[in-house]
């Protein structure tokens, strides 16, 4: 019956129309699976956490930004890879159903090859390079490490059949997220600075430049994620104990801004850009249908902890849950959970430790997409 369930999650979850949308740009054109063929399509991945495969693992940051320990990890891969998850990633799914292997961390020790592409993305990162600032990769680094990429493929390939190598390559954006939520975190005074619609502006003009940079290398086709509802995060919500863990409007109308202009850009760049495609997963509205409509989706809390003296409960409280979301019902799930999550907030403080999917979706829905399947 577990394994059954496990089945409903996945189809569930990769069903999902962005990842049809990207999977379908690469494999319309991809040729061999081998991953040093010459001839193979690359995905190139950006971003923050909900992407990050494993780079902070090789920089110099604290254990909030890293991901290397149980237990993340634990269900498909059986260790902790630097996925800020108990498996894997958007990203590996989208590989994964266009043939192609998994995409290594860029900065991951011995990986030289990148016909199959590489992953940049940094958890923790930002559009604004004063984003976590000396703690993360943030994009502007990201692009200049693409730059070495497209430097390696020009000395192997060439000018000529380099730009075409990556003109057939998939691009893959998420985003933002910890722009508008890290002066919260961090009491800096840069939003303070600006209008919040100019503070978005420096954001999207960011990402803008980067994408103008690699189209100008080649670049055609790209995915995008936009954001979900960030004042809703937990680690949000606990900034202010005034508001009784009522979302943080001010992050959240934030979120509502930038996905606005990010659609506005996407669709300006269309028009603008020859040959430029693009896909954009709404994530926010995509999340906002399974909280209306809960019985159509399979939902299970799946979450864990940084802190090795109750890192061992996490796998006990997802299969009871698990258990008691089958046998009857969501809600003696959710309550389990909650008191679980209370547990760990009396015997471990700070909140930021307890991670779910991401911290993103305890406190807004009963229960979690599940984003890698419970075995047993």
């Amino acid at each position: 019956m577990f394994n059954n369930f496990a089945e409903m999650a996945k189809q569930s979850f990769i069903s999902l129309v962005f990842f049809l949308h990207a999977a379908l740009l690469i494999s319309t054109c991809f040729g061999s699976k081998s991953w040093l063929s010459k001839r193979q399509v690359a995905l190139f991945i950006f971003g923050d956490s909900y992407l990050d495969s494993g780079n902070n693992n090789y920089i110099n940051t604290t254990t909030l930004d890293q991901a290397n320990f149980l237990p993340y990890g634990e269900t498909y891969f059986k260790f902790p890879t630097g996925r800020f998850s108990d498996g894997r990633l958007m990203s590996d799914f989208i590989a994964e159903y266009a043939h192609l292997p998994f995409v290594p961390p860029f900065l991951q020790p011995g990986f030289h090859q990148y016909y199959g592409g590489a992953n940049f993305a940094s958890a923790g990162a930002g559009a604004l390079v004063e984003t976590f600032h000396g703690e993360v990769i943030d994009l502007k680094t990201q692009l200049k490490y693409y730059k070495k990429v497209e430097t390696w493929f020009r000395h192997k390939l060439g000018n000529v059949e380099a730009k075409v190598t990556l003109s057939r390559a998939v691009y893959l954006f998420s985003i933002g997220t910890n722009d508008y939520i890290s002066p919260f975190l961090t009491n800096s005074p840069m939003l303070k600075s600006y209008p919040r619609s100019q503070y978005v502006g420096m954001v999207i003009g960011n990402l803008t430049s980067v994408i103008q940079e690699i189209y100008a290398g080649g670049g055609r086709k790209f995915g995008f994620i936009n954001l979900l509802d960030s004042g809703c995060l937990p680690g949000v919500r606990i900034i202010k104990p005034e508001n009784n863990g009522s979302c943080l409007k001010e992050v959240s109308s934030l979120a509502k801004l930038h996905n606005q202009a990010l659609s506005k850009l996407l669709i300006q760049l269309g028009n603008q850009l020859e040959g430029f495609k693009y896909s954009l997963y709404d994530s926010n509205s995509n999340l906002r249908q399974r909280i209306r409509h809960p019985s159509k989706y399979v939902i299970v809390v799946v979450f864990g902890t940084g802190h090795p003296r109750i890192g061992f409960l996490i796998p006990i409280i997802n299969k009871v849950s698990l258990v008691l979301l089958l046998s009857f019902g969501i809600i003696f799930a959710t309550l389990l959970n909650i008191i679980s999550l209370l547990v760990l907030i009396v015997f471990y403080f700070p909140l930021q430790h307890i991670m779910l999917f991401h911290l993103v979706l305890l406190t807004i829905l009963p229960g979690t997409l599940i984003q890698e399947p419970l075995t047993t």
